[in-house]
């Protein structure tokens, strides 16, 4: 475990949650991969309710446009697997639900290759009032072993950030 992570996604989400409700702020997700892991994660925790105010699963290339507000043209070029598109995702479920925070997933899950990206590239992204931040991942293991360590990635980046610092965060 690298000094910084947090390896327990429930441990990760309770410190996302712990730290909101100290600064009086709220969280959004825009999920690709994860297909709604990240936000059952998050609701978990008890007293959730105070800064958690929603998400959305963008499993389809184009929800990502049409409901997270990704720029189709940064689609139609890099594809969904991407760290600006994953940017993007912070970004736009941030804006769209009117919260402090926005946490995405995107990458390939598997079992097979998406469009020439690797099974196990993923990139996790959190958004918020000084800007946002990007992680790209490679990670092994079985389709549902990737969307565990997707969704412990995303908490653990906005962890980090939410402590004023990403150092330390590996993925």
């Amino acid at each position: 475990m690298s000094e910084g992570r947090i390896d327990d996604p429930g441990v990760a989400a309770a410190a996302v949650v712990h730290a909101l409700v100290d600064r009086h702020q709220t969280l959004s997700v825009a999920e690709s991969l994860t297909g709604g892991l990240l936000a059952a994660t998050i609701v978990e925790i008890a007293g959730v309710s105070a800064v958690f105010k929603g998400g959305m699963v963008v499993y389809a290339t184009e929800l990502k446009h049409t409901l997270a507000g990704v720029p189709r043209q940064l689609l139609d070029e890099r594809g969904p697997v991407d760290p600006d598109v994953a940017l993007a995702l912070a970004e736009g479920v941030r804006e769209r639900c009117g919260s402090d925070w926005g946490l995405a997933t995107t990458g390939v899950a598997g079992p097979e290759p998406q469009d020439g990206k690797p099974v196990g590239m993923v990139f996790v992204a959190a958004a918020g009032p000084g800007g946002a931040t990007v992680q790209e991942l490679s990670l092994p293991g079985s389709r549902q072993d990737i969307r565990i360590a997707s969704v412990t990635s995303a908490l653990s980046l906005l962890v980090a950030e939410l402590r004023g610092s990403t150092a330390g965060i590996a993925g």
